[in-house]
């Protein structure tokens, strides 16, 4: 079996595409999706039953609230968030983010939301 080994540029991922709370992969590596997102306003209050995740800040700022207090991450940052815990992004101006998680993580977890994604998009 052979395998194609490529860099991946995540500014020109980021320039293919605009909407707001949409992760899209990138790549995978064991049973883990790794995937960019742009997100700017409030998400929903949610927790992964069986999922940590881990938010990398590529630019702009993001604010994780959580019931108990918020923490800012800049570029350069990231944050993991144990599964259970429950969290909310929000970001006042446009965030670009990675994020590491299962393939089985639902971006809602368990919210029942309109921003609830059934299929994710490879770029």
């Amino acid at each position: 079996m052979s395998t194609r080994i490529e860099k991946i540029s995540l500014a020109e991922k980021f320039r293919l595409f605009s909407a707001h709370w949409e992760p899209k992969i990138v790549a995978e590596l064991n049973d883990f999706y790794v995937k960019l997102v742009r997100f700017e306003g409030d998400f929903v209050w949610h927790s992964h039953e069986s999922e940590d995740e881990l938010f990398f800040v590529f630019e702009g700022e993001m604010l994780m609230k959580l019931r108990e207090r918020e923490i800012a991450v800049g570029p350069g940052e990231m944050i993991v968030i144990p599964r259970g815990v429950e969290h909310k992004p929000v970001a006042p101006r446009e965030v670009l983010a990675m994020l590491f998680e299962k393939k089985t993580t639902v971006n809602t977890g368990d919210a029942d939301s309109d921003l609830k994604l059934t299929e994710l998009e490879w770029i």
